[in-house]
């Protein structure tokens, strides 16, 4: 448990819009460079080390020398590394005097990278071996040895830059891999943004308001809170989820750059858990997920496949809006089934003859049940037995049966097609209607989107109650499903707009699953209204057939 007051613990709402408004502040006047800035403080607020991979020029040192602002009476320390630099230049010059005094190497840290809160180290891959070497336990422990004496390093981010990457059995791996956040910084893009930068026309850096400003012993309680910030069960398999598509793209083939150690993964959950805190939550949601895409790679190739992966799984995965939508297409395939048992019981079947050369279709109508409508008592009822617009231009809606005349129907269907004036529905007046027998002998109707309609006739029903009650069994357990997709989207959609906004991931990731969710939600809601029409179709056969 923590053990500082709780009147002390920091406004969660209050917390997440002062980041915000401190991110602003320190893009100001920095083209193009808010989401790398967001980064990057947000690998500083959660104790993490940041790489910038760019072309020289680009504002690299900029952006490292605006994060110090974020601090309240922080040091900062930069240096440009050759294969030249040495120790002395980066940790401190070694004290002559307490040489001649006391015969020690002791280093004189005040001012060099040992004391300081942000460090920018350019050209990183350019050091020698004894300040790499030495770095990696900076990094690792946040400790520097002096002398006999070990010191606690105050460093809250270490941003290191280059041009390149480190070569392949460099010795330079553990290192790199101690970079968590690696950012690709590109040149300035946009063309208003450019001329605003030749110009000197854009918003000059202002000085970070006061009560911006990230104090000491704030930093120091946040740290603490961090970790309190919980992965719940179903975020885990989120994660787990993301983990195993990666490794399945390499077992696959389909990627050999994808290979992401355990001790990444592990450090990429505090700074989930900082995403999360720093947004005023309690814990991770998965759209703090998402912030792996800059995390998980470590070379151009791998970059992409990162991208592309963390884009599909933005847009399919990270909210379950596939699983949704696979429940409704299996509740789909349910009701399908269903129709295909209906269709092969109780559609009508033709047989069909050649005479001198033409084919006839013929049908035995005298079981068929006669009705008298409009006056004519020849009339036949032929029961659609899959929903449909309508089958009638005259007519809107659902179209449950028409009636025609029988004697006349069965002269012309004869030939296979015909056209024919009937009533649709329990409506007096006459329709167009158009006939055909498909492929498979079988008796349909157009409808007004010129679509085949199954049609049975009443008289010739012969099914079972047992039967039918299999078949609304059927029906209700899809419409159980469909109704739990919509449920799991709805929640799906509350969790999503809980976490926004959000003050860290990449702004083209909320589009894209706002969009994913909304195609979700119409694919779930048009698979329900015909689930719908088919639960009352079938509810009401008997009812179409009597």
């Amino acid at each position: 448990m923590l053990s500082m007051a709780a009147n002390s613990l920091p406004n969660k709402a209050l917390l997440a819009e002062r980041v915000d408004k401190l991110i602003h502040a320190l893009s100001n006047g920095v083209y193009e460079r808010e989401h790398t800035i967001r980064l990057c403080l947000l690998s500083a607020l959660a104790g993490e080390s940041v790489f910038l991979l760019g072309p020289p020029g680009i504002a690299k040192s900029l952006i490292a020398k605006r994060l110090i602002e974020a601090f309240d009476d922080s040091r900062f320390f930069d240096y440009l590394m050759t294969r030249f630099s040495t120790p002395e230049e980066v940790f401190g010059p070694l004290s002559i005097q307490e040489l001649k005094d006391h015969g020690k190497y002791v280093r004189l840290v005040d001012g060099y990278l040992p004391t300081a809160e942000v460090v920018f180290l350019d050209e990183i891959w350019k050091a020698g071996p004894a300040i790499l070497n030495t770095l990696l336990t900076v990094v690792n422990e946040r400790t520097f040895k002096n002398g006999q004496e070990t010191l606690q390093v105050p460093m809250r981010l270490l941003i290191t830059a280059s041009n390149e990457l480190p070569d392949e059995d460099s010795g330079l791996e553990a290192l790199y891999d101690r970079m968590l956040v690696r950012v690709f910084v590109n040149r300035i893009q946009e063309k208003q943004n450019f001329k605003a930068m030749l110009m000197g026309e854009g918003p000059d850096m202002a000085e970070i308001p006061e009560g911006l400003k990230i104090k000491a012993d704030e930093y120091q309680q946040w740290q603490a809170l961090i970790d309190h910030v919980s992965l719940e069960e179903e975020t885990f398999e989120t994660i787990y989820q993301l983990k195993r598509v990666i490794e399945e793209k390499v077992e696959n083939g389909e990627s050999n750059e994808l290979y992401i150690s355990d001790r990444r993964w592990k450090k990429s959950l505090r700074l989930l858990k900082a995403s999360a805190f720093f947004n005023g939550r309690d814990s991770i949601n998965p759209l703090d997920l998402l912030l792996l895409q800059e995390c998980l790679w470590h070379s151009p190739e791998s970059r992409q496949d990162i991208r592309d992966t963390l884009r599909d799984f933005a847009s399919n995965t990270v909210f379950g809006q596939q699983a949704a939508t696979q429940q409704a297409d299996t509740a789909q395939h349910q009701i399908e089934e269903v129709h295909q048992e209906v269709a092969s019981k109780l559609s009508m079947t033709f047989g069909h003859d050649t005479l001198m050369g033409k084919e006839r279709y013929k049908y035995d109508f005298s079981s068929a049940k006669r009705y008298t409508v409009n006056r004519n008592p020849r009339m036949i009822k032929l029961v659609m037995l899959q929903h449909n617009p309508s089958v009638s231009e005259q007519e809107t809606g659902d179209s449950r049966w028409v009636y025609v005349d029988g004697d006349e129907f069965e002269k012309k269907i004869k030939t296979g097609h015909c056209d024919i004036y009937g009533f649709v529905n329990k409506n007096t007046h006459l329709c167009r209607l158009h006939f055909e027998i498909d492929a498979s002998d079988r008796l349909v109707i157009k409808d007004i989107a010129s679509r085949n309609v199954l049609v049975g006739i009443a008289g010739d029903y012969g099914v079972s109650q047992d039967q039918l009650a299999g078949w609304q069994q059927k029906v209700q357990e899809a419409t159980d499903a469909i109704h739990e997709a919509a449920h799991l989207l709805k929640l799906a959609r509350s969790r999503f707009h809980g976490a926004l906004p959000h003050n860290f991931v990449d702004p083209e990731f909320p589009v894209l699953i706002e969009q994913s969710l909304a195609t979700a939600s119409e694919e779930i809601e048009t698979i329900q209204r015909h689930l719908d029409k088919s639960a009352m179709r079938l509810t009401r056969l008997t009812e179409y057939f009597a």
